[in-house]
């Protein structure tokens, strides 16, 4: 890592931090399901812009999230996203260097974040979630932590994160082109943010 992005993270993930707990109350729960040194991938609902930065500044362990390439046209994303190792994917295709990142993320024990939805609200909008996360979990033996986050992101009101207990798909290897059971078991994880995210409106 270069000295220069070394300071800027030293400098900005503290304010980052102190936005998150004071001025959008940030809680998070659950984080025990993380597991505190080796590799996993956490899927989680996406609301909002803020969500991956709020997240990535409130935990300790190093959290690399992938995100569509088009963020990348704002010069402020852009900043951001150098400063936390965000990397993007092109939507549509079939991803190969994002793949490639994903795969060393993993190989390094550090933890990838990915959104299944693709995309801001994407369940509440009928979009099919994609089957990436399961995908590189059955390839890389990792376990899948589900978590959902819910709020608005309006300045002094509350945004709860809650993590769940890990999802292994390891029995499923050998189905691994099958897509079908890929569908089925995205579905799964699907269902235990959806599930994790009540418990944050209840």
């Amino acid at each position: 890592m270069n000295i220069l992005k070394k300071i800027c993270q030293i400098i900005i993930k503290p304010l980052c931090f102190i936005a998150a707990k004071i001025v959008y109350r940030v809680k998070i729960e659950g984080l025990e399901n993380l597991p505190k040194e080796s590799a996993c991938i956490i899927c989680g609902n996406h609301v909002h812009a803020l969500d991956a930065p709020a997240l990535i500044a409130s935990t300790s362990r190093k959290i690399r999230f992938m995100a569509k390439q088009e963020l990348w046209k704002s010069t402020g994303f852009k900043f951001m996203a150098w400063i936390f190792e965000v990397f993007p994917v092109a939507r549509g295709q079939k991803g190969t260097e994002a793949i490639k990142t994903s795969i060393k993320i993993l190989k390094s024990n550090e933890i990838l974040g990915m959104y299944p939805e693709g995309t801001r609200n994407g369940m509440e909008r009928g979009i099919k979630p994609k089957n990436g996360a399961v995908n590189l979990a059955i390839r890389m033996n990792v376990p899948i932590i589900p978590f959902g986050v819910s709020g608005s992101f309006k300045p002094f009101t509350k945004v709860v994160y809650r993590f769940g207990e890990p999802m292994n798909f390891n029995e499923y290897k050998e189905n691994a082109k099958n897509k079908e059971v890929i569908d089925g078991l995205t579905s799964q994880v699907m269902s235990k943010v959806i599930e994790l995210r009540d418990k944050n409106k209840a």
